[in-house]
């Protein structure tokens, strides 16, 4: 507009009546070109603002960088037609581009670091238990490219065939073993090779422990001795009995989702990555999914979806998010004064978890890691990591372990062990006090369900999670077999040579009010939430997505995490996540489901012992 300016500027003086008129007749088309300018530039703007968001229009966007939003976000960029945009409330999980920079990450043997502090963990913590001495319980979840896989022990484990039959019978059509088996398999390459169960071909590389350690073959000897089985492989034919977990560690590094599936494919230029970006609200337009609103360094924005928005959050995350853009119990929302899009009763309801208890015995001889974290120790553990990916930094040194029945007529295992060589206080906050060794053992389907609802509408403040643990007595009544059944484990020849004085419980524990008691006090999370957004079918009020992943009631909206596991699979979640993130690409995507039928699986002879 300079050039009009300047015109009017230096017009020709003429009389004064015509300076007058022509004054008059020039600003008025002034005016004219001003309105007409004004006008352009109002369409020029909103014709920028609509350029600017079509800019910010995907094909799909990925709420979470996780355990499955990783997955989707390789899987669904295969397509070059396909454009996707991942969101990741928190950092990169490399500095500078390198792995051993973020050490505390990839190091295997150094996951407790990041389970302490908040920087790259939720940092949640449940209400005060009623049933478990008004305790808080502590749930750190991953905020970090790769989720809680980058936070997690790096255990691999699937859960049993008869957990994906029960899902399918809940009303998760399709999500049966045999239709499930596959994309687990897809998903994998072990190290020891491809079999019927085990995959050769995937990204997620799983291997088993490296350390060879006394104490672990004694454990395994002490429960052959105790009359359980040996299994050679707890994710293939046979989960029941004791023997070798897998891990998802590579080449001596933690393999995240992250490393198997985001790095992959983060050159593709179809897939944009941004973190340290908080999803705030999913948009609608009625009751169809247009694509969602975010903050990024202080900034609001909004990205666009043309096909769908995919929620990869998690069982917390999720329903959370759900609930803040209007889809949830109506009359929770009304309120929070949170306009109602969908009332789905279901959202945040059907919490489940596992929780576990630390049987720990002092060891007699120095063979324990109480050693290794001296820090001299450390820093010479520590090197050897940085330098060559090896020794006792490369492995979570959760390495045996097993999964046992609690009483006779369970028909498939509903207790699990972790064993480990060392003792553990405090999810790791607080440092090991004496050598000692410990089991990590709890029921796999808990019998107490909880829920969790939104605290306010401010999408910073965690929501009220509330796991409502021990309030059955059937889980009151498989604690205490966990105890026991652990003190005839520990008890067997095979630890003669190492077994010192109980530690935890202690043997001044040993009625079962004292052992309740006990378990009131230091059981703590396993770290497994899921089932907060359920799925099933829709005659089923309580579901909130349908056997196809897609949200009820809504369009263009999907889940794909732990959050719609039906039912708490038996097991750690992190290898079922990833298999149900691989399976719902393939229904995404619009393909038939994989199936391999008649796969056999173990089945006790007879049901009337319990081992």
């Amino acid at each position: 507009m300079s050039y009009l300016m300047k015109g009017v500027k230096y017009c020709s003086p003429v009389n004064q009546v015509h300076r007058v008129t022509g004054t008059l007749f020039k600003a008025h088309i002034l005016n004219n070109i001003l309105s007409i300018n004004e006008q352009r530039f109002k369409i020029s703007h909103t014709s920028s603002q609509l350029s600017s968001e079509k800019a910010q229009s995907y094909s799909y966007v990925i709420v979470g960088a996780g355990s499955a939003g990783c997955v989707l976000a390789n899987r669904l960029t295969e397509d070059p037609l396909s454009t996707v945009l991942l969101l990741e409330a928190g950092p990169k999980d490399t500095l500078l581009g390198s792995k051993r920079l973020m050490w505390k990450i990839h190091m295997p043997a150094a996951l407790t670091y990041n389970l302490c502090d908040e920087k790259y963990n939720w940092y949640y913590h449940t209400t005060s238990q009623k049933h478990m001495d008004n305790r808080i319980m502590y749930w750190p979840r991953g905020r970090v490219w790769g989720g809680s896989s980058s936070l997690n022990a790096m255990v691999y484990i699937r859960g049993h065939a008869e957990d994906y039959n029960r899902w399918s019978r809940e009303g998760a059509t399709g999500w049966d073993y045999e239709h499930c088996l596959p994309y687990f398999k897809k998903a994998q390459t072990h190290e020891l090779g491809p079999d019927q169960y085990r995959g050769g071909n995937g990204p997620l590389y799983v291997s088993r422990g490296k350390t060879n350690h006394p104490l672990h073959h004694a454990f395994l000897e002490a429960t052959e001795q105790a009359g359980y089985p040996f299994t050679d492989d707890m994710n293939g034919y046979q989960q029941e009995g004791f023997g070798w977990m897998d891990m998802t560690v590579h080449q001596g590094q933690r393999w995240s989702t992250a490393s198997a599936y985001l790095r992959p494919a983060i050159s593709r230029p179809n897939l944009s990555v941004s973190e340290k970006t908080l999803v705030t609200k999913i948009l609608f337009q009625g009751t169809k999914c247009i694509g969602v609103e975010y903050v990024k360094n202080g900034q609001r924005k909004k990205a666009f979806a043309s096909k769908e928005v995919i929620l990869s959050g998690g069982a917390i995350n999720s329903p959370q998010l759900l609930m803040l853009s209007g889809i949830g119990n109506a009359d929770d929302l009304k309120k929070l004064g949170i306009p109602i899009v969908c009332h789905l009763p279901g959202v945040g309801q059907n919490l489940q978890d596992h929780l576990e208890v630390y049987v720990q015995q002092k060891c007699t001889k120095p063979i324990t890691l109480y050693n290794a974290q001296k820090p001299i120790n450390m820093m010479k553990i520590g090197l050897e990591w940085l330098w060559q990916f090896t020794g006792d930094g490369a492995t979570a040194h959760l390495e045996s372990g097993g999964f046992i029945r609690s009483e006779p007529g369970v028909p498939h295992p509903d207790i699990q062990y972790h064993f480990l060589p060392s003792q553990v206080i405090d999810h790791g906050r607080v440092a090991s006090a004496v050598e000692a060794y410990q089991v990590h053992v709890g029921p796999m389907r808990s019998t107490s369900v909880g829920w969790l609802k939104l605290k306010s509408t401010d999408p910073n403040d965690h929501p009220i999670i509330e796991p409502n643990y021990m309030s059955t007595e059937r889980d009151i009544w498989e604690f205490r077999q966990c105890v026991k059944l652990t003190r005839e484990i520990f008890a067997q020849k095979a630890f003669e040579k190492f077994r010192g004085p109980e530690i935890q419980p202690g043997n001044h524990v040993q009625s079962d009010k004292e052992i309740d008691a006990f378990i009131r006090q230091k059981a703590d999370s396993a770290y497994h939430p899921s089932c907060t957004c359920k799925m099933g079918q829709l005659s089923d009020t309580t579901a909130v997505v349908d056997p196809q992943t897609k949200v009820i009631g809504v369009e263009n909206l999907r889940i794909v995490d732990a959050s719609i596991m039906p039912s708490v699979v038996s097991g750690n979640l992190n290898a079922p996540t990833i298999m149900v993130a691989e399976k719902a690409a393939d229904i995404i995507k619009g393909l038939p489901s994989l199936h391999e039928k008649n796969v056999p699986v173990y089945k006790p002879k007879t049901l009337e012992t319990q081992r």
